[in-house]
């Protein structure tokens, strides 16, 4: 029988662990604060865009000069932004090389010696990239001195360059030191990464997609807690503390909207719970067609219109429903109505309208996730079902159905978490002045008061959507203890 022993690192070996663990610590940093507008080194004037990233001051031109229009005419000032703007671009490159360098350090020795040599270079880039932004802010101060228009350029010392060339030091120490204490490849040794990390690789990306749209965006929630206007700046002036968590409570005309939405929520929610059998019930009929040619065909026509657009799907609805669509030409020709009439204006049981086009875009996608825990039930239990005589039934009600119960009691209790969570694309692209009382969820009344409105507030909108998450969250753990109770086993 054979053990496995685990091997302790001694010496040389446990500084080199050491020195990467550090040096993939410090590149991650490094590619996070990339995307946060607050280290922006790029922002040498209070007329560039506060919210703007170093990302985007460097990728997106266009972004980067929105707000700079009036003084691009002038020559020294355009001379001083383009060579901004250039010097950002160097950096993000400097920076994505940085990162590429700190992937290799997951490889073998002569992964690790290439990415750190990539490191070294790309920090050294960045350092060179931090001093033109630092002559850039320098060619507009002069400018602006010369020309009397200090209070029209508006120059602001970038002190985030400081930072950055610290941030870039510190990665280029901790680099020579991984490059002096990484042994030299074998001669023809080829570039290698061992299982588990091509596994991380692969899931890299993923992860950054998810730090970047899920987790990035909570540093928003810091605007619950001030009276900020769009283009006005945070600081100690308009910190305001809980008075927006107060405010909605108080305000009694905010308290009969959040009562409305919320009825509305629960109700589609609710519904959508309620017939989240149908997506299982479908599956286990499709599966019993025996033509596979059918039974793909099938599938595929009730799997494309998950991949269609909401706003396609209203221009479909305005197509078949609207005072000139189909139906009300078909009625008018063959005189059953005296002229078209717009069904889209029709207030009335929109929650259920609501739930049938939610059904038919996805009952084929919701499908999938039953249709593969069937290939997966054991084929001799039918077998053993056709020896005892069941027809085809009996083995869909005593063999499959019992098979997907555990998979549905996982989407189940998933979407009683997410009950709060109807997403606004659908309800926002249906509303209209006829249904608006209806159809509005908490997902679009969070939009609409926060951009969609003619007075946004924005402070209010975030307190709305902060305390859904943690509702969210406590929904989520509630069905957690229900499936454990119920089922003896954990969703989370």
């Amino acid at each position: 029988m054979f053990t496995h022993k685990k091997t302790k690192l001694h010496g040389k070996e446990l500084a080199v662990q050491i020195s990467y663990y550090i040096l993939e610590a410090v590149v991650l940093v490094v590619f996070i604060l990339l995307f946060i507008p607050g280290v922006n080194p790029a922002r040498i004037s209070e007329k560039i865009n506060r919210n703007i990233s170093l990302f985007t001051s460097g990728f997106f031109y266009s972004v980067f000069t929105n707000t700079l229009h009036v003084l691009l005419r002038k020559s020294w000032a355009k001379e001083a932004f383009l060579a901004d703007y250039l010097s950002a671009m160097a950096a993000v490159i400097s920076i994505l090389a940085v990162c590429a360098g700190g992937v290799l350090s997951f490889g073998n020795n002569k992964c690790r010696r290439k990415g750190n040599i990539l490191i070294l270079c790309g920090s050294a880039a960045c350092a060179l990239s931090m001093a033109g932004i630092r002559k850039s802010y320098t060619m507009l101060l002069a400018g602006a001195v010369e020309n009397d228009a200090a209070g029209k350029a508006k120059p602001v010392f970038p002190s985030a360059v400081y930072f950055e060339l610290t941030v870039m030091a510190l990665l280029f120490v901790i680099a020579c030191i991984c490059l002096f204490l990484t042994p030299s490849p074998v001669k023809k040794e080829k570039y290698k990464f061992d299982p588990p990390k091509q596994l991380f690789m692969m899931l890299l990306p993923f992860l950054v997609l998810v730090i970047l749209f899920c987790y990035l965006p909570l540093w928003g929630l810091r605007y619950a807690f001030y009276n900020y206007h769009p283009g006005d700046t945070l600081s100690k002036n308009n910190f305001v503390g809980l008075y927006w968590f107060t405010f909605l409570f108080k305000n009694p005309a905010t308290v009969k909207d959040i009562i409305r939405v919320l009825r509305n929520t629960l109700a589609m929610s609710g519904l959508g719970i309620a017939t989240s059998w149908c997506p299982m019930l479908f599956a286990m009929f499709l599966a019993e067609i025996r033509s596979t040619t059918a039974r793909r065909v099938i599938q595929t026509l009730t799997t494309i219109p998950n991949f269609i657009s909401w706003v396609l799907v209203y221009a479909i609805a305005v197509c078949i429903f609207s005072t000139d669509g189909f139906i009300s030409s078909l009625m008018v020709h063959s005189g059953v109505w005296s002229q078209g009439v717009n069904m889209l204006m029709n207030g009335s049981h929109i929650w259920l309208k609501m739930l049938a086009w939610g059904m038919w875009k996805g009952l084929g996608w919701s499908a999938i996730m039953y249709i593969a825990a069937i290939t997966g039930i054991d084929q001799q239990l039918y077998e053993a079902a056709t020896v005892d005589g069941a027809g085809r039934f009996q083995k869909m009600w005593h063999i499959t159905l019992p098979e997907l119960i555990p998979t549905y009691m996982v989407l189940l209790l998933l979407s009683i978490a997410g009950m709060l969570s109807n997403g606004l694309e659908q309800y926002y692209c249906f509303r209209n002045t006829a249904n608006a009382d209806s159809i509005e969820v908490l997902d679009l009344y969070v939009y609409l008061l926060g951009l969609g409105s003619g007075n946004p507030s924005i402070p209010l909108s975030t307190v709305v959507g902060f305390i859904k998450s943690l509702v969210s969250v406590a929904l989520l753990f509630g069905a957690n203890a229900i499936s454990k109770v119920v089922r003896g086993e954990n969703i989370v």
